[in-house]
C-alpha cells in the first residue's frame, strides 16, 4: 500500500493588516506557511473499482489528489463552471471529439443525463444540475480507448472487457460541489450503477467535501483527510420506497417539457404518478392499442432530471405494466430510447416483439391521422410478461 507525505508551503507577505490579524488571534507568523499530510491510498493492482476521498474544505484533498493521481484528475475550469471549456454555438452532444455518439449517449444516461433534448442544447443554457452531469460525463470519457486493444462495454466482437488493473482511472476534484444534495446522491448511485454493470469501462475517484454521498457512491475504499485514516468498505445504498398513484392528465404539465417527443398528450390516457417522500419524480400513461381489445401500450413515459439515472422511470413501467396485467390487459412499450432498449432486451419481464429500423409505415396511419407514428426512428416494441 503507498504512502504519500506531502507538504505544501506558501509564502507569508508581510502588511500592516497582516500583523494586525497576527495580533488580534494569536497567529504565529513566519516567513513560509507549510502543512504536511501523511496518507496511504489502495495500489493500482488492487482490487477495486470506485473510491472517494472527503473531507472539510482545506484538509488536504486536492492537495493529495494531485500529488496521487496527476495526470488523471479532472476538475472544470476555469473556475467551477466550466462554460468556458464547452462551446457556445455547439450542443453539448456534439463536444467530444471524435466519439461515437452511441457512446455519448451511453456517457448521459449513465450519469443520470437522460434528457435527449437537453442533449441538442449548448452547455450555457443548461440547469446547474445538467452541466455538473455534462462536465462528470466528459470526465468518465477518458475511460473509452479507441484502441486495437480497447473493449468496450457490450461490444458486439463478444470480448471481455479489461481487468480493473488496466482500466483508465478518472478522478473528479469538487464532485457534487455545485448541485444541490438530491442531484447528488442520485448522481452517484448513476455513476455507481454504470461502472459495476461494466458501461464505463474506468475506476473513479470522487474528491468531496460532502460526507452524504458516500452511501450512495458504495465505494470501496474511502480515504478520510479529517483524520487521515483509510478505509476499505462497500457500503450499500439507501432503500429507495417509491409510491404510484392513479392520477389526472394534468399531472403531466410537470413533465412535458422533459419528454423527447410531443409535448401533447391524449385526452383519454391513463395516468400514472410517481413519488419519492412525497416528491412527483415520474409520469407514464397508457392508451389502447388501435383495433386490439384488452391490449394497451405506453404512450408517455418520463423521469423528471434530477432523479435520472437510477432506473425509476422502467421500475414504475414494470409496476404500472403489472396493474394492467392484473385487469386482463396486455400490454407494450415501443421506444427509439437506447438506455429503455437496452433494459427491455437485458430484463426477463419483457419480451421484444416488434423492431422497425425506419419506424411506422406513414401510409399505415392515414386512418388514424390523429395517431402519432415513429416514422423516421427506428423503435423496438417489447410486450410485458409479467413476473
Amino acid at each position: 500500500m503507498p504512502k504519500y507525505d506531502v507538504t505544501v508551503t506558501c509564502p507569508i507577505h508581510d502588511s500592516f493588516r497582516v500583523q494586525q490579524v497576527a495580533g488580534m488571534f494569536d497567529v504565529p507568523l513566519a516567513a513560509k506557511s507549510s502543512e504536511r499530510f501523511e496518507v496511504e491510498l489502495p495500489t493500482d493492482d488492487e482490487s477495486w473499482q470506485i473510491g472517494l476521498i472527503v473531507g472539510p474544505s482545506g484538509s488536504g484533498k486536492s492537495t493529495v489528489a494531485r500529488h496521487a493521481f496527476a495526470e488523471d484528475l479532472y476538475a472544470p475550469s476555469p473556475g467551477r463552471g466550466g462554460e468556458s471549456t464547452w462551446p457556445a454555438d455547439r450542443a453539448v452532444v456534439d463536444c467530444f471529439g471524435e466519439l461515437p455518439v452511441r457512446q455519448v449517449v451511453e456517457l448521459f444516461t449513465a450519469v443520470g443525463f437522460g434528457s435527449p433534448p437537453s442533449w441538442v442544447k449548448p452547455y450555457v443554457v443548461l440547469s446547474c444540475g445538467e452541466k455538473f452531469r455534462c462536465d462528470l460525463a466528459r470526465a468518465l470519457a477518458k475511460g473509452y480507448r479507441l484502441s486495437a486493444v480497447g473493449c468496450q462495454p457490450d461490444s458486439p466482437s463478444g470480448r471481455e472487457p479489461k481487468a480493473k488493473s488496466q482500466q483508465r482511472l478518472v478522478v473528479y476534484d469538487e464532485y457534487t460541489s455545485v448541485v444541490d444534495r438530491t442531484v447528488a446522491k442520485v448522481c452517484s448511485a448513476a455513476i455507481t450503477k454504470g461502472i459495476r454493470r461494466g458501461r464505463l469501462p474506468c475506476r473513479f475517484v470522487a474528491v468531496t467535501c460532502h460526507y452524504d454521498v458516500t452511501e450512495w457512491l458504495e465505494p470501496d475504499w474511502v480515504l478520510d483527510m479529517a483524520t487521515g485514516q483509510l478505509s476499505r468498505r462497500c457500503l450499500r445504498r439507501p432503500t429507495i420506497e417509491l409510491a404510484i398513484h392513479r392520477c389526472r392528465v394534468a399531472a403531466w404539465e410537470l413533465f412535458k417539457r422533459y419528454h423527447y417527443l410531443s409535448a401533447g398528450i391524449a385526452p383519454q390516457a391513463r395516468c400514472y404518478l410517481t413519488t419519492w417522500d412525497g416528491v412527483p419524480v415520474n409520469f407514464c400513461a397508457t392508451l389502447p392499442v388501435i383495433a386490439k381489445r384488452k391490449h394497451r401500450r405506453f404512450t408517455r413515459i418520463v423521469t423528471l432530471p434530477d432523479f435520472q439515472g437510477l432506473g425509476i422511470g422502467m421500475r414504475a413501467v414494470a409496476a404500472v405494466a403489472e396493474l394492467h396485467r392484473a385487469e386482463g390487459f396486455r400490454i407494450n412499450v415501443t421506444s427509439s430510447h437506447p438506455s429503455l432498449i437496452r433494459h427491455c432486451k437485458r430484463s426477463p419481464l419483457w419480451k421484444a416483439v416488434t423492431v422497425k429500423k425506419t419506424g411506422t409505415n406513414p401510409s399505415a396511419m392515414t386512418k388514424f391521422p390523429q395517431y402519432r407514428s415513429s416514422a423516421g426512428r427506428a423503435v423496438v416494441s417489447f410486450e410485458y410478461l409479467g413476473v
